[in-house]
């Protein structure tokens, strides 16, 4: 009863209250108000901060008092506080999604590119694509053109078995940088590729079967500075002149070992570019005459790398033609046998010469006494020729042409 009677005094509920429970002095409410503004963790909150805190979209119920109709109370659902993790994916921009991807080798980026539609057109951006070695990867196909399609700029693939490349439509393609040395692969597949190039700078065909079509589209790669066709076959020697009469930027030239006749080899030597400083155009025994080294030394007077191994018919009476090279630091005569080793105490006369090959002209017995008497120069050093070659044969990183590839295939 006691109770009752206490409940009894209280004051009923004002206007200016309304939507509250109960009533309370105006101390307690201060302490309510500071309680609700740390937490909102009550449920008879005044009608004012009901308002406030209230999401637009939730309804809120009036309903009335049974006991005294004339007064309402409201209950109101308190918005779900929303827990912040404070970062979230989707709100990076494109840009800064890309620099992260950047860092991503192949496989981790191909496996990105299948979390969502965003992800997947960020990873085939071309900027990612830059450069790609593919080396142990057995076959290539449908990806091959897709990784050319990508706008790739240097792609490494020697020693590889390429089927026919997937491509989308009949654009140009990005690439300037391209080693297919050694492959597997069908004609057709190489033309179908090199029909859509016209930014090449580097490129080696080493050891494939080409034609006379892929010829005159390398020849619409004006900008061609390494070219490396070495034991290549299949082209004539109108393609041929074709090639080196538009090619007039290029540096270095690996014709070594193909399937010349004589008429490839006069028509190479009278359409060689002045801009060529290392040339190697061994393996020609029968085929390159004194005329022929003549005219090689008159179209390429600024030769430093010249390589002529293997033309039986190079006599000591070249002596003076090559002097004529002003520039020549590094020549091979390996096996041209018409040197006598007497003779090559001549060299002396060459002021810039460094190296000199003889390989099977002097005997490992007297190549103390060659050394000695051409203390200057560094004899038979050099086994292999690197002219125009994307990889050395003393090298034994992954890099093409001094570059590293970014993207790289582990199997």
């Amino acid at each position: 009863m006691a109770h009752e009677r206490r409940l009894q005094e209280l004051p009923c509920l004002s206007g200016n209250l309304e939507g509250s429970m109960l009533s309370l002095s105006q101390k307690s409410n201060r302490k309510k108000r500071r309680y609700i503004g740390k937490g909102l963790d009550t449920e008879n909150t005044p009608q004012e901060l009901i308002q406030q805190w209230s999401p637009p979209h939730k309804q809120q119920v009036v309903c009335k008092c049974k006991d005294n109709e004339e007064n309402t109370f409201v209950i109101a659902r308190r918005p779900r506080r929303r827990e912040s993790t404070g970062f979230s994916w989707d709100n990076l921009p494109d840009e800064l999604l890309l620099g992260i991807l950047s860092y991503l080798p192949l496989k981790d980026l191909l496996r990105m590119s299948r979390v969502c539609k965003r992800w997947h057109r960020l990873s085939l951006d071309e900027s990612l694509w830059h450069s790609v070695d593919l080396v142990g990867k057995s076959q290539l196909d449908q990806a091959l053109g897709q990784v050319l399609t990508a706008g790739v700029l240097a792609l490494r693939c020697p020693h590889t078995c390429v089927g026919e490349p997937l491509f989308t439509s009949a654009q140009h393609l990005r690439v300037q940088h391209m080693d297919l040395s050694g492959c597997t692969v069908a004609t057709p597949v190489i033309e179908n590729i090199l029909t859509r190039c016209r930014r090449l700078e580097n490129i080696s065909l080493e050891g494939l079967e080409l034609s006379d079509d892929i010829l005159r589209s390398l020849s619409q790669n004006t900008g061609l500075v390494r070219l490396n066709l070495c034991g290549c076959s299949g082209f004539s020697p109108d393609s041929l002149s074709e090639l080196l009469q538009s090619c007039t930027r290029l540096e270095e030239l690996n014709l070594s070992w193909c399937d010349f006749g004589a008429d490839h080899v006069k028509a190479a030597v009278g359409t060689f570019s002045s801009s060529i400083t290392q040339l190697n155009f061994s393996g020609y025994r029968q085929n390159l005459t004194m005329d022929d080294l003549t005219h090689l030394v008159e179209r390429c007077p600024n030769l430093v790398n010249l390589d002529l191994s293997d033309s039986v018919l190079i006599t000591t009476s070249s002596f003076p033609v090559l002097q004529k090279l002003k520039s020549l630091k590094h020549l091979a005569l390996s096996r041209c046998y018409q040197f006598h080793p007497a003779a090559l105490a001549d060299f002396e006369k060459f002021p810039e010469l460094q190296t000199l090959e003889v390989y099977g002209l002097v005997q490992d017995t007297y190549l103390p006494i060659l050394c000695e008497v051409l203390p200057r120069l560094q004899i038979n050093t050099r086994p292999f020729s690197g002219v125009a070659r994307p990889t050395e044969a003393a090298r034994r990183d992954r890099a093409m042409w001094g570059m590293t590839c970014r993207l790289v295939f582990r199997p």
